[in-house]
């Protein structure tokens, strides 16, 4: 059903070859638009959109205590100390309510 195509890499311009069961595999997933990227180039963008391929970056975390139980915790933002700050344990204690 499906035959080999040869493509033009919209990144590097190079030609490559786009296989009758990656055809096959991009239907089942429901992609309907055929890759523009070479496999190489596709590789690059992934890595550079992951940080330089060493996973994602850390998320800065910053020191607070706990409005409920006073507990010393950590939290994604850095509180500016006019609204309660919650640990993770009783934030989910109040959200489910």
């Amino acid at each position: 059903m499906y035959q080999d195509k040869i493509l033009t890499c919209r990144e590097c311009g190079r030609e490559f070859e786009f296989t009758a069961s990656e055809q096959e595999f991009y239907a089942e997933k429901g992609f309907e638009n055929e890759p523009g990227r070479c496999p190489e180039c596709r590789a690059a963008r992934k890595a550079q959109s992951r940080g330089g391929g060493y996973g994602r970056q850390e998320r800065q975390m910053f020191p607070a205590v706990c409005a409920n139980c006073g507990q010393e915790t950590t939290v994604p933002f850095e509180p500016r100390g006019d609204r309660p700050v919650y640990c993770q344990e009783c934030f989910r204690a109040r959200r489910n309510r």
